[in-house]
């Protein structure tokens, strides 16, 4: 049975006097009210009410089971009150990894709406490239950009990211371009020492067809941004995410290179650690993550 719904159906015979008054106030029959009250009094093992042909009236034991039931749907409809606030309005502290230079050129920019709209949030935010452990350093929700997440955790797909391979003029000049993927591992690269696939580079071309080409990088480094000022600086080839050399493509500072393949393809992902008890603070920020990202594809587009 339904307890709290037979706590909701008992206080209302008792605080209208009838089960004619529960009847109207469930929009239900009266025999209906009357076997959901024998029901509860089957399910507790007492008698709550003394019925007669003109009145009801409460035992001793339905007196103070009445008294509890009260308070008891009381509480349940402050909490539910709480509930509802706190998933329009979630508050309290909320803990984000977020890639170092993702975090200062985009997720810095959406920052302030975010603050803005849910202003009951406290935010610890951990800018870092290594993938942090969710349980053991207490964070609440991580941003990683990749080709696919960790299967231990849950994610959740943000936008895709378009990686690509560049180098400065001066560079070039003195080196030449690469002509196919294969020609990489006669050049000099920088590459991105936390690459899940290593110092392997995958290539698709425009028919599907794979190449993989394994370089020999001059540096690796944890940090984007650091390998991008050695590329501009003429100190190789670097393979990067667009929104860390777009700028420098649009003015040619760096020249994009091999554009009849594309790297595999890398996408942004918020990962934690449960579907089943997503807490609110978690989900306002992962559906913001997602409403700014198909904002900005309808700017481009």
């Amino acid at each position: 049975m339904d307890l709290v719904k037979s706590m909701q159906v008992y206080v209302a015979v008792v605080e209208g006097g009838s089960f004619v008054h529960a009847a109207e106030r469930f929009d239900t029959s009266t025999a209906s009210i009357s076997r959901q009250i024998a029901a509860l009094e089957e399910h507790l093992g007492v008698r709550l009410l003394q019925r007669t042909t003109r009145r009801l009236s409460m035992s001793e034991t339905g007196r103070a089971f009445y008294e509890r039931a009260q308070q008891i749907l009381t509480d349940i409809a402050e909490t539910e009150a709480v509930i509802g606030r706190e998933v329009t309005q979630p508050t309290g502290l909320l803990r984000i990894s977020v890639p170092l230079s993702y975090g200062l050129r985009e997720f810095a920019g959406i920052l302030p709406e975010f603050r803005a709209r849910y202003p009951g949030l406290r935010l610890d935010i951990d800018l870092s490239d290594r993938a942090v452990d969710l349980i053991n350093d207490s964070i609440d929700v991580a941003v990683r950009i990749g080709a696919s997440p960790s299967p231990n955790l849950i994610a959740r797909k943000i936008a895709p990211v378009r990686i690509i391979v560049c180098a400065a003029p001066a560079y070039l000049a003195r080196r030449g371009f690469p002509k196919t993927p294969e020609d990489l591992a006669g050049h000099d690269t920088l590459a991105y020492s936390l690459l899940a696939t290593g110092d392997t580079w995958t290539f698709h071309d425009r028919h599907g067809t794979e190449q993989s080409v394994r370089v020999e990088p001059l540096v690796h480094a944890n940090n984007g941004d650091l390998l991008r000022k050695l590329a501009l600086a003429g100190g190789g080839i670097i393979s990067q995410p667009d929104f860390i050399v777009a700028d420098d493509l649009a003015r040619g500072a760096l020249v994009p290179l091999l554009e009849d393949w594309h790297r595999s393809e890398s996408h942004i992902y918020a990962v934690y650690l449960s579907r089943r008890f997503l807490s609110p603070k978690v989900r306002v920020f992962i559906d913001f993550m997602v409403e700014h990202a198909a904002r900005g594809v309808a700017d481009i587009a």
